[in-house]
């Protein structure tokens, strides 16, 4: 067994056994504030971000001065007990890559409040052109970062979670620029409804459709970084891009100008393989998670800088 497969057999049983050790407790307290208190907070509802089907956002700013985001959840259930299984396994959930959830409201309309995301979407940093671009360094970090999110949600919370879109839009940074996953959804996509956690096995292998479109849309983002080409609409552009033979001999038409040369290529040809490995993901019958994040520490080298 070479040494890297030693490295990584040790690193999945040290996670099994930090999973076996972090089963969920009572869930943590969560705030309830009053419908008065979000009216109050988002200037009537004025203050709005985006809006959707699902809701809108809003922008808060809270009497003791405390700043956060608002958003409205619309479920066709109208009793609150799947609304409260979402505050509670939300409010569980614990990560330095993961918009944490601080408080929430219900009655005749539910919100959920999370924390205040200063610096906007990545979607942002890579688009506008007001907007100072992201550094090398800085793109590599997010990269590292919403891997060790995905893993995660995979792999130390129960049930696992996959409902999560991962996109340059759901991926916030907060003043220091570190990314975290703001579109996180326990319900089932078909029965709208919550499910209670169960006590199971953390699988190390994602067979799970749901796991395998996070890791798909992971590859995007990392694409995304890369390019500063969105992937929006289904990133078919980059994905046939990346999966052509030839993609190596192109590589330096698709950087993104923002870089210019101001980036390592051997560290480019790691994320690059990264990527193509969550791209392909989709079509392999199983995908370790965490040799995802492994590869994006040990081969790019970030961990060591």
């Amino acid at each position: 067994m070479s040494n890297e497969n030693m490295i990584l057999k040790i690193r999945l049983l040290l996670l099994a056994w930090f999973h076996l050790r972090s089963q969920p407790g009572p869930p943590s307290l969560v705030k309830r504030f009053s419908y008065k208190d979000i009216k109050k907070a988002t200037d009537g509802f004025k203050r709005v971000i985006q809006s959707s089907s699902q809701g809108a956002s809003y922008k808060a700013k809270f009497q003791n001065g405390h700043l956060a985001t608002v958003k409205e959840v619309k479920l066709s259930d109208e009793d609150d007990d799947s609304f409260y299984r979402e505050v509670q396994l939300l409010g569980r959930l614990h990560h330095r890559h993961i918009v944490a959830l601080c408080g929430f409201s219900t009655g005749s309309k539910r919100f959920l409040v999370f924390e205040n995301m200063e610096k906007g979407s990545l979607k942002e940093h890579l688009s506008d052109p007001l907007k100072t671009p992201l550094n090398w360094r800085t793109r590599l970090h997010i990269a590292i970062g919403i891997a060790a999110a995905v893993e995660y949600l995979h792999f130390f919370c129960d049930p696992p979670i996959y409902h999560v879109t991962i996109s340059s839009s759901t991926i916030m940074l907060d003043e220091n620029l570190i990314p975290k996953i703001s579109d996180i959804s326990l319900f089932n996509a078909a029965a709208n409804r919550v499910k209670p956690p169960t006590s199971s096995r953390c699988s190390k292998e994602c067979t799970e459709q749901g796991c395998k479109n996070m890791i798909f849309q992971l590859g995007l983002v990392i694409l995304e970084l890369i390019t500063g080409q969105s992937s929006e609409k289904g990133g078919v552009d980059l994905v046939q891009w990346v999966q052509e033979s030839q993609f190596p001999r192109s590589i330096h038409k698709m950087i993104d100008p923002d870089l210019g040369n101001s980036y390592d290529p051997r560290e480019l040809n790691g994320l690059l393989n990264v990527a193509r490995l969550c791209i392909k993901s989709v079509d392999k019958p199983r995908i370790c998670t965490p040799q995802i994040l492994w590869y994006l520490q040990k081969k790019i080298g970030i961990a060591r800088k």
